[in-house]
């Protein structure tokens, strides 16, 4: 039997999502499956990839005046669900909890928690709020037992970086020549839009140069032969770091694994750190990892790589150190040692070391590699989805299946648990 609802009308209003069109592609197929479609726009951006204008709501007012407007429109157009892409920026943080008191189901997408081959779907929450962070692994094996699913493989080609990066440029480009209507409301963002605007035009120009030095950087390490442990760097501005982290600034962090390294590690071990793919270069990294690595005294074993496929130098590394970036999943697929220091999903006893960073470089314990696999497996049964927001394919993919979800009564997490899923799509590995 489907677990799809088929007795009430549903009306779903979209808020913000992620660049380009994905949101609007999802509005015509939640439309075909019957269903009203609204959106609501906060800026010139969310305007230009909205592309029926009787359903698309302007938010012209002041954030301290969202609460109350939302809860107008959802009276106005009877709304009973609302969809968002990210849970933190003030508009759906606020957003979520007028929802909630209001009765509404909450859709919230995110970038996958095994990025960059899945997406993810979850109602209520994601990250640091998802229903993941309050559930043990015990739990989700015992779910496991009513499955016998394989576990999906990732493709050994699914990358759509170019296209988020084409469309956050054409996104603020819209923001900031097309804005004027907009002014009240402030981005979530710390930067301005033109200087946003500014740095992606920068990173799409300079994508060749930017891979040969990556290109080179990583083969220098690779051919070193030296052991190294592995920092996985994440944005700066991130809702995960900013509020899912103890750290304000991305230079805390840096500090605090030098400096742990320059204790703990033994003499010939290197340290790396991974540059985030969208590193927009806002920031000098490059020049304060250097610069704290020579008042560390370890100035020559610290290295810096902009970007670039994480696999590559992965396969290599002797243990992971992040703060909460969903790139850990990789270390620990791999069964590599991992520190973390922020909240995370994956921040589980079983495999994320508990010991203080110095005596981690030191002797990294070993992480619980078959608990990892049914974590693991429990996600790619719930809310992990093939597909992505960006590139035509990914979108594809992810369309055969995420409605269904969205329509269904219960939750991805929740359905499982109970043995009422429905049969999860196989993630595609051939070329359409």
């Amino acid at each position: 039997m489907s677990n799809i609802v088929t007795f009430e009308k549903r009306t779903f209003l979209f808020l913000q999502g992620p660049h380009g069109p994905f949101f609007h592609r999802l509005g015509k197929m939640l439309g075909a499956a019957g269903c009203d479609v609204w959106r609501v726009g906060f800026n010139a951006g969310d305007r230009a990839f909205w592309f029926t204008p009787k359903t698309y709501i302007p938010y012209t007012g002041k954030l301290a005046d969202w609460p109350d407007r939302l809860a107008q429109i959802v009276a106005d157009k009877g709304i009973t669900d609302i969809v968002l892409y990210g849970d933190t920026r003030p508009v759906h943080a606020d957003a979520v909890v007028r929802a909630k008191d209001l009765g509404l189901t909450v859709h919230v997408f995110e970038e996958g928690y095994m990025r960059p081959y899945w997406v993810t779907y979850e109602r209520d929450g994601s990250n640091g709020h998802s229903q993941l962070m309050d559930m043990s692994v015990g739990e989700m094996q015992k779910a496991l037992e009513q499955s016998d699913l394989d576990v999906p493989e990732a493709p050994t080609h699914w990358g759509d970086m170019n296209q988020h990066i084409f469309y956050g440029f054409l996104y603020h480009l819209f923001v900031m020549t097309g804005n004027g209507a907009y002014r009240n409301i402030r981005t979530h963002r710390s930067m301005p839009v033109a200087q946003e605007f500014y740095l992606y035009m920068k990173r799409f120009l300079l994508l060749p140069f930017v891979r040969l030095d990556r290109g080179l950087s990583t083969l220098r390490i690779k051919q070193a032969g030296f052991p190294f442990h592995l920092v996985l760097m994440q944005l700066e501005h991130d809702s995960s770091f900013q509020m899912h982290s103890p750290f304000k600034e991305m230079r805390e962090f840096l500090e605090l694994t030098i400096k742990g390294f320059a204790e703990g590690a033994p003499r010939h071990h290197h340290l790396v750190f991974k540059a985030h793919p969208m590193e927009s270069g806002r920031l000098p990294m490059r020049h304060v990892v250097r610069q704290l690595a020579k008042e560390h005294g370890v100035k020559g074993r610290v290295h810096y790589v902009p970007g670039g496929k994480l696999a590559r130098l992965l396969n290599h590394a002797r243990t992971a150190v992040t703060v909460n970036s969903t790139a850990a999943q990789q270390v620990l697929w791999r069964g590599i040692p991992l520190k973390v220091f922020g909240a995370a999903v994956y921040a589980k006893p079983e495999f994320v070391s508990t010991q203080p960073l110095p005596d981690f470089f030191a002797a990294p314990e070993r992480p619980d590699n078959r608990a990892y696999k049914d974590y693991r497996r429990f996600l790619l049964e719930t809310s992990q989805m093939p597909g992505g927001f960006y590139s035509a394919r990914g979108r594809r993919e992810l369309m055969r299946q995420v409605v269904d979800m969205m329509l269904a009564p219960e939750d991805p997490y929740a359905a499982f648990l109970k043995g009422s899923a429905a049969p999860r799509q196989q993630l595609r590995l051939v070329k359409d």
